[in-house]
């Protein structure tokens, strides 16, 4: 427990903050699931409408610093590769 007023607000930051990371990485990971689970099935059509989301999704979790650039380079060229692969 915080023995100060400042440490009282750090937590509070803390948890707030975390909340939002584990929400932002919930959902670039759901949607890359999906994406996978498309390309899988066999239903190109519908991934490549989802690309952009995942795009989207993964840019917002390494520009907020959920995830490293690299990781979220790594993810990109991943599902693009999958994609390309069907």
């Amino acid at each position: 427990m915080p023995n100060t007023k400042s440490a009282e607000k750090a937590l509070r930051q803390s948890k707030t903050r975390r909340a939002r990371n584990v929400t932002r990485a919930k959902a670039y990971k759901d949607v890359v699931k999906q994406f996978r689970k498309l390309v899988e099935a066999g239903n190109v059509k519908e991934a490549q409408k989802l690309l952009p989301a995942v795009f989207q999704k993964i840019d917002k979790a390494a520009k907020t610093g959920v995830i490293k650039p690299n990781k979220a380079s790594n993810l990109k060229s991943g599902v693009s590769k999958r994609l390309a692969k069907k």
